[in-house]
């Protein structure tokens, strides 16, 4: 671990895995409309959010994604972390008081450019919500002594 008590790229190995969990609220959702400018009644509005094949209000996928930036910069590879770039499958919905299990697995070193790609992953209970892959520029060691 590094002073910022997250892995350096020299640090990472193929196959580590970190987890990290958020219980989305009514709060969360609501905020995260006013950060974005998102107010897609099936976000905001009960009553519409009923009449759909969800029956209820469900977060904004993006929101649900969030978590996956909060495992990668608080876990793995951790504080300093650059993130590069994100792909993300939307396989299920979210409900307001659920919680989101996020998992990252590292999948690829990739030396030249000091560069980490990890499988991400997010679950609520048995269900797969989202999934996709990060690639980030983690803190380096040797960048530092450069």
């Amino acid at each position: 671990m590094n002073t910022l008590n997250g892995y350096d790229y020299e640090d990472l190995q193929l196959g580590m895995t970190a987890s990290y969990a958020k219980t989305i609220t009514e709060t969360d959702i609501e905020l995260f409309a006013t950060a974005s400018g998102d107010n897609n009644a099936i976000h905001l509005d009960e009553d519409f959010a009923k009449t759909t094949p969800f029956g209820g209000r469900i977060a904004h996928g993006m929101l649900t994604a969030s978590v996956i930036s909060a495992a990668l910069a608080s876990r793995l590879p951790g504080p300093g972390s650059i993130y590069l770039s994100q792909n993300l499958r939307f396989r299920a919905p979210v409900k307001p008081g659920e919680t989101v299990h996020v998992t990252v697995t590292v999948t690829d070193l990739q030396p030249e450019k000091r560069r980490v790609a990890l499988s991400t992953v997010c679950m609520v209970q048995d269900k797969v919500v989202v999934d996709g892959d990060a690639l980030i520029m983690p803190t380096s060691a040797k960048r530092r002594e450069q």
